[in-house]
């Protein structure tokens, strides 16, 4: 396993974060890390059909500044190794295996849609795994409309190609003025980085996502009253992606949670409202000791 050394200089810009591999149970998984070492680490679950790349730095960097940062691609994304499977389940025992072969035995998790599904799954299957958890533009299994995002996220990307645009500016930002400039500026920021870039995802392997997240969708609630870590919850107000309902159907289901929700904003709420979000998560998420 290939880890940093006290020796080199504390890397907080994810632009600059070395990519690095470990292999475990047959796949050579992909990742980042970044921040001070030691402590608790904050590992970063990604959303649907996106690499290492995807992650907004204007989110990461912050947490970085203080935490131990690692972003990883799971099997048969990006850089990583292996297939994707077709349900949530089974990748959150993927997340579990690259997290084991990294040796930590304590995490606090950062989630974001389809990352936040694979979250939630992983906190069932091993609860004492997580200290504190970051859930944004997601929801429970079974929620509303969950199924629906295939139909959705189709639909935007012939959408954005038919004006050369990233789907993203149409998947995660309203149509208004607003919104649109939210999304340019959040596409520019994940151009940042310019040197050892991920492998774009194929896209079988987002279909065979988009099949899991259906499932998801379509699947039997999970008892979320059970869940007793600190939980961040965060969203746009007009999410069309994971219905913004979910959000606060989360709040309602685990105790004690935090909800934040940005108004004039959609599933990328997070990063229109980076400003004010990145420093609510620093505080959320405090030191790793």
């Amino acid at each position: 396993m290939n880890t940093q050394h006290s020796t080199e200089p504390v890397v907080t810009s994810y632009a600059q974060a070395p990519t690095r591999t470990v292999r475990t149970r047959g796949v050579e998984y992909a990742y980042r890390e970044l921040g001070p070492e030691g402590g608790i680490p904050v590992v970063f679950f990604v959303h649907l059909a996106a690499t290492l790349d995807n992650w907004d730095p204007r989110i990461v960097d912050p947490i970085a500044r203080h935490r131990h940062v690692i972003t990883f691609d799971q099997p048969g994304v990006g850089a990583s190794t292996g297939t994707v499977p077709d349900t949530v389940e089974a990748m959150a025992d993927d997340a579990l295996a690259f997290i084991d072969a990294l040796g930590h035995e304590k995490i606090d998790v950062f989630s974001f849609s389809l990352g936040g599904m694979i979250a939630q799954a992983l906190v069932v299957k091993r609860p004492e795994l997580v200290r504190k958890l970051v859930l944004t533009g997601t929801g429970p299994k079974g929620g509303k409309d969950i199924d629906k995002v295939g139909r959705t996220t189709y639909y935007d990307i012939a959408r954005a190609t038919l004006t050369r645009s990233d789907p993203k500016e149409f998947l995660f930002f309203n149509r208004d003025a607003t919104g649109r400039a939210a999304g340019k500026a959040f596409v520019k920021r994940l151009e940042e980085r310019t040197e050892d870039r991920d492998a774009p995802i194929k896209l079988r392997a987002m279909q065979t996502q988009l099949k899991a997240i259906k499932r998801w969708g379509r699947g039997a609630p999970a008892d979320l009253s059970a869940f007793t870590q600190p939980t961040l919850i965060a969203n746009g107000d007009n999410d069309r992606m994971v219905p913004s309902v979910l959000s606060t159907d989360l709040h309602r289901r685990i105790k004690g949670s935090e909800l934040a929700v940005y108004a004039g904003s959609g599933h990328g709420g997070i990063f229109q409202f980076h400003d004010e979000f990145a420093p609510a998560a620093v505080r959320f998420l405090g030191g790793g000791e």
